[in-house]
């Protein structure tokens, strides 16, 4: 029998670590869009365009059968009339002047068949970007021009529609010989994942957790007009506590215990608000609310309990919310116990929760 002996150790430096056996090596973002399926570089390609909002009003797919050479269009934010168009490209390799020419045949086609006017950029996206000769070429429109023509009938002649030839003939070509080719440009993929990564869509797709929240500033002297709703249902719960009429916040001055509360009871609504915003900016819209249902659904059964008074029934539907675990939710390591009784306020708030019955 062969002795056997110790595998080799392997190389890099890796160690085992519980994260590492759990999800693996991570994924850099510039291997991982090379992974993608060519709807998925679509949908990635469309949250980074459509959060240029300084520059677009509107970003919309167009992408599959009927698109005309359009994948992901965007309109400028001062004059809708102008607009640009992201031609999408999920390829192994390098884009080449070969990629290119039936996607710039269907553009002189449609624009000058008046299906779509002529945009004002027109960019190529593919995960591994354009190689060196189509990269030289979109710097040189009159030679990109010539080379259309010259390879027209190969390329375009039969592929811009499956219903019928397109010939360049005199008309189609004297168009086609006015038209501006310096629109054409092909973005760097890292460029893209930079930018993308400062959108709300980047943790999800690409993973890495959650930046930090800013601190949370404090809330406003004055009550503020979308505050109206809960400040109401807990002056009627301390109301319904003291059996007497509170009208206004004014009037908590004579009870520290309520009034005490009323200010936690703010601080928490402002955390939980400034949770709602870093969501917007950092998740896909929805995150925020999800978690809302997820913790309306854990205090339901609180709610309902039977409560000498409104205020009693405060004090146990936020503790019980405060102890709910969250442990399968895209904001819970950043959620705090703050957040949680905020979030209870802003169920009142959209008077989803009722205090006093």
């Amino acid at each position: 029998m062969i002795p056997s002996s110790p595998l080799p150790l392997p190389s890099g430096g890796v160690t085992a670590s519980a994260d590492l056996v759990t999800a693996g090596l991570p994924i850099p973002p510039i291997e991982r869009i090379r992974i993608f399926s060519a709807e998925q570089w679509e949908d990635f390609v469309l949250e980074w365009a459509d959060s240029l909002r300084d520059q677009y009003g509107n970003v919309e797919r167009c992408g599959g059968a009927g698109d005309m050479g359009r994948d992901i269009i965007a309109f400028d934010k001062a004059n809708p009339a102008i607009w640009d168009n992201y031609q999408c490209k999920h390829y192994k390799n390098r884009l080449t002047p070969g990629d290119s020419w039936v996607e710039l045949g269907k553009l002189v086609y449609y624009t000058y068949t008046k299906e779509y006017t002529y945009p004002r950029k027109y960019f190529f996206i593919a995960p591994q970007g354009a190689g060196t000769t189509l990269s030289n070429l979109l710097r040189k429109p009159d030679k990109l021009k010539a080379q259309l023509i010259d390879n027209w009938d190969k390329h375009c002649k039969q592929g811009i529609t499956s219903t019928n030839e397109v010939a360049l003939d005199a008309a189609l070509r004297t168009y086609l010989d006015v038209l501006d080719f310096s629109i054409f440009e092909a973005v760097p993929s890292l460029k893209i994942i930079d930018q993308h990564a400062k959108t709300r869509w980047y943790a999800t797709r690409f993973g890495g957790g959650l930046p930090i929240r800013p601190k949370v500033a404090p809330p406003p002297v004055e009550i503020a007009a979308h505050e109206m709703i809960y400040v109401r249902s807990l002056l009627d719960a301390y109301g319904d506590h003291l059996k007497c009429a509170i009208p206004a916040v004014d009037n908590l001055g004579a009870h520290d215990d309520v009034r005490e509360h009323f200010n936690d009871a703010r601080l928490e609504f402002y955390s939980a608000e400034a949770l709602r915003t870093f969501s917007r900016d950092t998740l896909p819209p929805g995150t925020f609310e999800e978690l809302q249902d997820e913790l309306h659904g854990g205090i339901k059964d609180e709610i309902r309990g039977d409560y000498p008074d409104g205020y009693r029934r405060v004090l146990s539907v936020v503790k019980t919310a405060k102890l709910l675990p969250i442990t399968d939710h895209a904001l819970k390591e950043r959620l705090s116990l703050r957040d949680k009784g905020g979030i209870c306020h802003q169920l009142a708030n959209n008077g989803k929760v009722k205090w006093v019955k």
